[in-house]
């Protein structure tokens, strides 16, 4: 698999990859592979290697924003704190939301037990976490959701999902029955530049949704 084969967007500062489901971002402890091991195929002519801005998890799928250069790296890493990037997931639910639509505000926080390791769970006292939704299409008691976080806090839309919902996200490893493909794909990432066009990204359905019989976003 090349990652230099699944480009969406490319110009002199920035560049959006369609990660695959399956491919970590950070390099795993036991040395498999992730995006840092593709960095020096990404490169396009530049002398340095490109540099993630933000995270995905192991098995979501869709648009990985990488910078450039050092300074562009600083500055799309603010605009993400700032929440001034757009962000457009889709998901399938082990289920079909009872509303059309709606805003989930959920505090999350971090929690650790021995037997199951470390995992996000709703906390009033945790950080702020927001995200809209809407139901786009649903099959064989299975709903596609289209989510937009207002933040992006570590497995939100999961947990979202999950506690805020409801319902998990099929195949969701950690929150849900994790049976098949995890079913959360970023499919669309807008970032403006002042001046500059703005970082423009959409990476298409990957086939995990196609054979769970959802062909379009």
């Amino acid at each position: 698999m090349l990652l230099s084969d699944r480009v969406l967007f490319l110009d002199g500062e920035a560049l959006v990859i369609d990660k695959p489901a399956g491919l970590p971002v950070d390099a795993p402890r036991d040395g498999s592979l992730s995006v840092e091991s593709h960095l020096a195929s990404l490169t396009f002519g530049f002398a340095r290697w490109p540099l993630p801005v933000h995270r995905l998890d192991r098995d979501t799928s869709g648009c990985l924003l990488l910078a450039r250069n050092p300074k562009a790296h600083k500055r799309f890493a603010a605009a993400f704190e700032a929440g001034e990037v757009e962000k457009t997931y889709l998901a399938v639910l082990d289920g079909i939301p009872e509303a059309d639509s709606g805003t989930i505000d959920l505090p999350l926080g971090k929690t650790s037990t021995r037997e199951e390791g470390w995992r996000m769970v709703h906390d009033p006292k945790g950080k702020r976490a927001v995200t809209h939704w809407r139901t786009l299409d649903t099959k064989d008691g299975r709903a596609l959701i289209e989510f937009t976080p207002e933040t992006g806090r570590t497995h939100q839309l999961r947990v979202h999902a999950a506690s805020g919902l409801g319902i998990p996200i099929s195949g969701d490893p950690v929150y849900g029955a994790g049976k098949g493909p995890m079913l959360l794909h970023a499919s669309k990432l807008k970032l403006a530049r002042g001046a500059k066009p703005p970082i423009l990204a959409e990476a298409p359905l990957p086939p995990s949704f196609l054979h769970a019989g959802f062909s379009h976003g």
